[in-house]
């Protein structure tokens, strides 16, 4: 299992080669969330989400041997991509398995980063199933996205920035809001901040329609989703939270919150209007919880995390859209 220890080693792997990314406030973000809000930029890590981190974490941590016979990963997009940049800048090989309808965007991106890339059919095909498979076939490394230790230590490591940033902006006690897959990013920064800034918990927040974390919060069991397609949130769809990190989630972090698919586009647009980032759908989904339901948030003080920004142009001026309504 993960652990603080392992989430510090990670962060002295990824120093000089990870970003500290910004945490940013505006009074207009304030204003309509009703409370103090700061965003962790994530958006702004290399290849667009905090997905790097655990990338490289991984790699780092292999032995040679290991890491020259290649890597494989599946991913929507951002963990393929984080996988795919850490793994050339380690002269390594990669094969990255990736739904059909992910974003053309991302398809291309991690392309472009020296993966190779295998699409399949997300509604019919069990990505786990086609990643066993060319992992024993080519003797590859599987990195999963969440349910890997080194994988949660290195998102962990964005934990170990809000704690410090946090302080420097006057925060000790509040709620920090995470997007929430397979819950790798949920887990590790719940765990730094248990350790660093036990003020703070962290809140998973999801689409409507894929909230597996939130109802296995509530029934302290793992829940699944019964779909797995069919939201713009294609980067926190998941079957359910993963036998490494709910245990963590349960242990360490608050309620679940659900938004809808409009107000993650409207959170796209007024993160783009008020603090000058580009998200994406599922990246904003935490923002749009602040921003849109704080009646289930008592903290006078939030952050959210602002996961990643690696959106279609279409799909971004559908949310610009909304500011005119």
């Amino acid at each position: 299992m993960s652990t603080y220890e392992m989430i510090k080693a990670a962060a002295e792997r990824l120093d000089g080669h990870a970003r500290r990314t910004p945490l940013l406030g505006s009074p207009f973000i304030d204003e309509i969330a009703g409370r103090r809000v700061m965003v962790k930029a994530e958006c702004l890590q290399h290849t667009g989400s905090f997905k790097f981190r655990g990338g490289w974490a991984a790699l780092s941590a292999m032995d040679d041997a290991t890491r020259k016979r290649g890597v494989l990963a599946y991913s929507s997009g951002n963990h393929a991509q984080g996988v795919a940049h850490a793994a050339t800048l380690h002269g390594a090989p990669s094969v990255i398995v990736m739904p059909s309808d992910a974003p053309q965007l991302k398809i291309e991106n991690t392309r472009a980063l020296g993966a190779e890339v295998v699409l399949y059919d997300r509604a019919s095909e069990p990505r786990e199933e086609i990643g066993a498979r060319l992992a024993k076939e080519r003797s590859l490394t599987l990195i999963k996205p969440y349910d890997e230790p080194q994988v949660i230590a290195g998102q962990g490591t964005c934990g170990l920035e809000i704690a410090e940033q946090a302080r420097e902006v006057g925060i000790e006690q509040g709620d920090v809001l995470v997007n929430c897959g397979g819950g790798g990013l949920t887990a590790g920064i719940a765990l730094a901040l248990e350790v660093d800034a036990p003020g703070l918990r962290v809140r998973p927040c999801e689409p409507e329609g894929f909230d597996d974390t939130a109802r296995s919060l509530v029934s302290g069991r793992i829940e699944h989703n019964d779909r797995m397609s069919g939201s713009i949130c294609d980067a926190i769809l998941t079957p359910a939270p993963g036998e490494k990190t709910f245990p963590i989630l349960k242990r360490l972090c608050g309620p679940g919150i659900v938004v809808s698919e409009d107000e993650a586009l409207r959170a796209m647009a007024l993160a783009f209007l008020r603090l000058k980032i580009v998200l994406e759908p599922g990246g904003a989904v935490s923002l749009a919880a602040a921003l849109f339901h704080g009646d289930q948030i008592d903290a006078q003080e939030v952050v959210v995390v602002a996961t990643g920004g690696n959106v279609d142009p279409d799909l971004f001026a559908r949310a610009l859209a909304t500011l005119k309504d």
